[in-house]
């Protein structure tokens, strides 16, 4: 075990560094937008009120207005609790589908052993819980819907609150005074719900999983009316505007708000958005009236429409969080108000080399920097990166947390993706003249499972020819896994340290063993775009004999310098953690001329009996220095390249209310040096739906500085 810490005189760090961030159009604090908005309600003046089943700052169920992030639903996070993917109001309550988990020792306001409560809470119209006679939960506000399926749509009409539940083929209607259920009928997989002005309701039915939707029309009763639209299986968000029309947004290829006439049978009169969306014009360029995975629609009294955009990870290793959240308001005419967002999560960005640090590239998104403005205001949102209807195989459909490099191979852009466990390594490349602003998946690394498996029929990607050790190639240009695009090999030790992607286009890898480096020289680039890479020229390293357990790794040919960690003798490992960094970092000069004692060595900050845990997470060299980041604190330390000798220490400063999550994946520090000298320093942070941005000088002064 070791323990390192800092002690730091003065306020030297903070005259160094300035703090900012891109991808939330707040920094922190009591004020940041949610990373994910499932369902969205607009009030007649215009407040918008957002629903999710989880938010990591605890934003689950958010208010907004005027641009701005009002509130918050109160005590949805946490004891169990979480979000959900329904909301309304009326004019005194706001109401939240949630879920409300056990809890050892809590009684009955908590649901027993092995049980959950499906429920709608009530709050008030600022977020406070508006507990009620006959409430369940520990403050009485919630009403219990069901215990085996969660609340899909909610809707409200005069005094009357409509409960759908997909599940189980039911709307419940309640008494929104008392909550009291009034009646119940049945409806095949209903979701979210809208009242048109004649007091019926208009009722996605939407089955988990399927591509197919329909509208049904229902009577407040509850009796089925002969009014439907049944041609448009991207339905995912749904509203009455002004003038009651039925406004649907179609999460298909369209992306587009679909405008009917509802006054006998429905007729559709008009669309809002560019058909396509983000796909229109120059493919995957940000635009205002260009939607990405719409889940949110609502128009307020004065005619304004208000469009939600969350993405599309709904792979079933996402946990339902997708990817981001982008609300605009627009002017009836659609000229766009105002647009807040909140993008990353569980994320970091990485900078286009070729670029000086103006344009970084997050695991979705583009942005474009200035960094003469103040923080926070430096970036704008460029392009979005992913297109699942043209490429369903992207990976990215299927996991939702994790980082890039961005490299320059032979002057062309790359960006190569890995997840927050490094279990794959993906290659992706880019043409404007066909695919603007989207990453074509090019390569896939996979590697060894930790448990095998035989090979099974629907084993994902498709075509593969074993579980794993491969790699695939798209071969024919498509993005999709063909067959005869796998070079596979032996299977190799499943327990993976860390991937690289040097400055050539080499790929490396370090497995957990003695015989623990691979690498993957570039072959070259084949006629459709894609890097080569095959197991016939893979190179194997073994670990140096002071590594008892190799982690990361980072190799710069122009010097032929390598840095590697891992746990040591010194300093072994306290827990079995894969994810782990490790204890030390070591430098070793001339590596391809098979050097193998290290320049220098440093003990990293490294004690996970210490309360809290003090556990480095990443790093990274640009410059002259190495740079690392703690997981629980999100503190940067760093180090001269050349010495291994400790500079300086600093934390996210006040522009990001001195608050970061934890760093949750392995580069959750990327750094960039720009060509006046000065340093960027991106470090995750999942807590408020951010990247933290640091800039620092050339010349980083030495903190003076105590080590115990």
């Amino acid at each position: 075990m070791i323990i390192v810490f800092y002690w730091v005189a003065g306020d030297t760090a903070a005259k160094v560094y300035r703090t900012s961030w891109i991808g939330n159009t707040f920094g922190g604090g009591e004020k940041w937008v949610q990373n994910q908005v499932i369902d969205m309600y607009v009030a007649p003046d215009g407040t918008v009120f957002t629903n999710s089943p989880w938010d990591e700052g605890g934003r689950e169920a958010g208010i907004y207005k005027n641009g701005d992030a009002i509130a918050r639903a109160e005590d949805l996070h946490g004891w169990g609790r979480f979000g959900g993917i329904a909301v309304t109001t009326d004019k005194k309550y706001m109401y939240v589908s949630m879920l409300q988990g056990h809890i050892d020792g809590k009684g009955n306001d908590y649901p027993p052993a092995d049980t959950s409560w499906y429920c709608v809470r009530r709050f008030s119209l600022s977020g406070k819980p508006a507990p009620f006679t006959g409430g369940n939960g520990w403050d009485k506000s919630m009403l219990i819907v069901s215990k085996k399926a969660e609340v899909s749509g909610l809707a409200i009409s005069g005094s009357e609150l409509f409960v759908a539940v997909r599940d189980e083929n039911i709307v419940r209607v309640y008494n929104t005074q008392t909550l009291k259920e009034i009646r119940s009928f049945s409806v095949p997989t209903p979701t979210k719900i809208a009242v048109d002005k004649q007091n019926t309701l208009w009722i996605i039915q939407n089955q988990k999983d399927a591509n197919s939707a329909q509208i049904l029309h229902y009577s407040k009763s509850g009796n089925r009316l002969p009014q439907a639209i049944n041609n448009i299986p991207g339905a995912n968000a749904i509203a009455i505007d002004n003038q009651n029309r039925l406004l649907i947004g179609d999460n298909g290829k369209n992306q587009q708000i679909l405008i009917y006439d509802i006054k006998n049978k429905p007729v559709q009169v008009s669309t809002f958005g560019l058909k396509g969306g983000v796909y229109a014009g120059t493919p995957g360029k940000i635009e205002g009236l260009k939607f990405y995975g719409i889940t949110g629609v609502g128009v307020d009294a004065k005619g304004n429409i208000y469009v939600n955009s969350s993405g599309f990870n709904l792979g079933k290793d996402t946990q339902g969080i997708k990817t981001g959240t982008d609300i605009r308001k627009f002017s009836p005419n659609g000229a766009l108000q105002w647009q807040v967002v909140g993008l990353p999560f569980v994320d970091n960005a990485d900078a286009d080399p070729k670029m000086n640090g103006t344009h970084v590239y997050t695991m979705h998104d583009h942005y474009v920097m200035d960094y003469s403005k103040p923080a926070g205001k430096q970036w704008t949102y460029f392009g979005y990166t992913f297109n699942p209807f043209k490429y369903p195989d992207d990976i990215r459909l299927r996991v939702a947390h994790g980082s890039v490099f961005f490299r320059r191979i032979q002057g062309k852009p790359f960006m190569y993706f890995t997840n927050m466990f490094g279990s794959f390594l993906q290659a992706y490349r880019f043409n404007p003249a066909t695919d603007g602003e989207i990453a074509i998946p090019s390569v896939l690394f996979q590697g060894t499972p930790e448990k095998e498996e035989k090979l099974q029929s629907d084993s994902w990607p498709p075509n593969q020819s074993q579980i794993g050790d491969w790699i695939w190639q798209d071969k024919n240009g498509n993005g999709a896994f063909d067959q005869g695009e796998f070079d596979a090999s032996k299977r190799d030790y499943p327990y993976q340290g860390g991937w690289w992607v040097d400055s050539k286009g080499d790929v490396w890898k370090t497995l957990r063993m003695s015989e623990g480096i691979r690498h993957f020289p570039l072959q070259g680039i084949d006629s459709k775009g894609n890097p080569i890479y095959t197991y016939s020229s893979m190179k194997k390293f073994a670990t140096p004999a002071e590594i008892k357990d190799i982690r990361r790794i980072e190799y710069f040919p122009e010097t032929d310098t390598m840095y590697l960690s891992g746990f040591t003798e010194r300093y072994p490992a306290g827990s079995d953690d894969g994810k782990a960094f490790g204890s030390e970092v070591f430098r070793y000069d001339n590596w391809s001329k098979g050097n193998r004692k290290e320049r220098w060595r440093v003990a990293v900050p490294y004690d996970t009996k210490a309360n809290p845990e003090v556990v480095t997470a990443s790093m990274t060299v640009a410059g002259d220095y190495l740079f690392i980041i703690t997981s629980r604190a999100a503190e940067v330390y760093i180090y001269n390249k050349a010495t291994g000798a400790f500079v300086i220490k600093f934390k996210p400063g006040p522009e990001v209310a001195n608050e970061s999550g934890w760093i949750d994946i392995p580069y959750g520090i990327r750094a960039f040096q720009r060509t006046n000298g000065d340093y960027l320093v991106f470090a995750e942070e999942d807590w408020k739906a951010k990247v933290i941005v640091y800039q620092l000088p050339k010349k980083i002064p030495v903190q003076k500085a105590d080590s115990n």
